[in-house]
């Protein structure tokens, strides 16, 4: 089983980067119903640079995670605690990451009224991947993990 829970038949949709996948659609959707360009190419630029911004960290978790010889999959059994590199900013950067991404797009494809929609997805994270995730954490590394939890903020930003 390699430390992972079962996945039995579509247990493999709900995944972080299939929810990512799925508000990228969204926000497809979204500027094909009803585009709303006030922001024009400047928003559109600024959507990119948010959707890179977001693979950049998500690049750097991966590679973070990598070093220290971790899973990189959620809901699997983690090996080790890291604390450096990017998780020096942020106890979850590939989640942080992701909701770039779907922020990015929203911009990208002038959905920006879908913007509010953002925070659902947040919170979805949060509550399907993250909060279990931070639990495990907090079991298997114990005072170490709560340092971390008290001077790295969960989105973003020392504490």
């Amino acid at each position: 089983m390699n430390g992972a829970l079962p996945e039995r038949g579509w247990l493999w949709l709900d995944w972080p980067p299939v929810w990512t996948l799925g508000g990228v659609a969204l926000a497809w959707a979204g500027g094909q119903v009803l585009p709303w360009p006030i922001l024009g190419e400047p928003g559109r630029g600024f959507g990119v640079s948010l959707v890179l911004v977001g693979l950049g960290l998500m690049a750097a978790a991966v590679w973070e995670m990598r070093r220290a010889k971790t899973t990189v999959i959620p809901r699997r059994i983690p090996q080790a605690l890291v604390t450096t590199g990017i998780f020096t900013l942020s106890r979850n950067p590939v989640y942080l990451g992701d909701v770039l991404v779907v922020a990015g797009a929203m911009l990208w494809y002038q959905a920006v009224w879908m913007l509010p929609l953002v925070v659902v997805f947040a919170f979805i994270l949060e509550i399907r991947f993250i909060r279990g995730e931070e639990d495990v954490l907090a079991a298997r590394f114990g005072e170490d993990f709560a340092v971390w939890r008290r001077r790295t903020g969960r989105w973003f930003g020392r504490i």
